[in-house]
């Protein structure tokens, strides 16, 4: 498994290295000891985390982007089936990479897996008919430390390759950008 450092300080891609022949394929799609030695030092490690989820989207869905206030939540985060335009934007103050953001493929052929470390929104663009996308978290969910930031954020001038198809209510009411940053 490669891992590759990012744009964003502490984010990181694992990019598994698939075994391909007549069959198919197989890969191993997480590793503890290997997390451990790359993500360890952002106080993040393989122990940690406590839930696995999974979201289904279909082309053009858009999820995000999502946060959480207090000490945050890491993610490993990769797309099973399908592809994603995933973005992340760094939200801890005194970082510095502060402000900016990152996009990322995640998707079934590559299988990278993108570790978001406490401090970051979150957000993707289902690219294909169907997208599974699995997360695997380190804290369970607490819905009063919930923060959103609209998608579509002049601010942010992030970049979604496709039109919006569907997007939730709750990120359809989410705030902006001016707005977290009043609250952090």
């Amino acid at each position: 498994m490669r891992v590759e450092t990012t744009e964003l300080r502490d984010v990181l891609v694992f990019r598994p290295e698939p075994f391909r022949d007549d069959r198919g394929l197989f890969t191993r799609t997480f590793d503890a000891r290997i997390f451990d030695e790359q993500a360890g030092s952002t106080g993040t490690r393989a122990s940690d985390f406590v839930q696995d989820s999974q979201s289904r989207s279909v082309r053009g869905v858009m999820r995000g982007m999502h946060g959480r206030s207090g000490r945050g939540e890491a993610k490993l985060v990769r797309c099973a089936h399908g592809a994603v335009h995933d973005v992340l934007v760094d939200i801890r103050p005194g970082s510095p990479t502060f402000g900016r953001h990152q996009a990322f493929r995640l998707d079934d052929v590559g299988f990278a897996h993108l570790f978001v470390p406490p401090g970051f929104l979150h957000g993707f663009q289902a690219l294909t008919d169907v997208a599974d996308v699995c997360y695997r978290i380190d804290r369970e969910h607490d819905p009063t430390e919930d923060v959103a930031v609209r998608y579509d954020d002049p601010a942010l001038s992030i970049a979604w390759p496709l039109p919006v198809s569907v997007i939730s209510a709750r990120d359809e009411a989410a705030g902006t950008w001016s707005e977290l940053l009043a609250s952090l």
